[in-house]
């Protein structure tokens, strides 16, 4: 049995890998996250619950042993400090295969209008996510950054990807596409392994998200 570790397991994005994952009766995931009223008394029946901060390394260390694979989808001003936290737990445990959920822009890849106005608004937001993305990729693990466009909540399976070092696509992408991506490396590890990619809806393209 594949088991797998959700990090930020209430997150939009990850509540449709969780769902996604629901129906596979060889894989058991384990899900933490930090608010239990965020649990919606559904969670699948092949998911194991764990409240906590990924900060607190006795917990992440107890939930990260025999785990087959860490789905991370974490945000904050101190996401380095949360990155680094799972990679040392990671490492202390033996668990080797990583997907990381970032964002757009932390190379500066975005090109055009449409770059300049994200970097306007988020650039200082992103600092951290940068940080955390070198750290990963330092790391020795078996990672997969993914670097989402702006998020949106179409219920909608449409997507492309970039690979680091290309200019960044389109302006949005769905929770729902990227959680496809996700399930799909879930169900496959070696899927984008060492992979750092952009995620955007094809045809998106445009000065700004259509909802901004």
């Amino acid at each position: 049995m594949r088991k797998v570790l959700i990090l930020g397991a209430s997150g939009q994005i990850a509540q449709w890998v969780v769902k996604a994952l629901a129906g596979d009766p060889d894989l058991r995931q384990t899900l933490l996250l930090r608010d239990p009223k965020k649990l919606t008394g559904r969670e699948p029946a092949n998911a194991t619950l764990t409240i906590g901060s990924v900060l607190d390394r006795k917990l992440l260390k107890s939930a990260m042993a025999g785990q087959d694979i860490v789905y991370a989808n974490l945000s904050g001003e101190d996401l380095d400090r949360q990155a680094q936290a799972v990679i040392a737990a990671m490492q202390a445990e033996g668990v080797r295969r990583l997907v990381f959920v970032l964002s757009l822009g932390i190379y500066d890849e975005v090109p055009g209008s449409f770059g300049a106005w994200n970097q306007a608004l988020i650039g200082e937001e992103l600092k951290p996510y940068r940080r955390a993305a070198d750290a990963i990729e330092a790391s020795g693990l078996d990672y997969t950054i993914l670097r989402p466009a702006w998020l949106t909540d179409e219920d909608e399976v449409d997507y492309e990807t970039t690979a680091k070092g290309q200019p960044f696509k389109g302006t949005v992408v769905s929770r729902r596409s990227v959680g496809d991506l996700i399930a799909r490396i879930i169900a496959n590890p070696a899927l984008h392994a060492g992979g750092n990619l952009g995620v955007h809806k094809p045809g998106s393209d445009g000065d700004k998200p259509y909802f901004m």
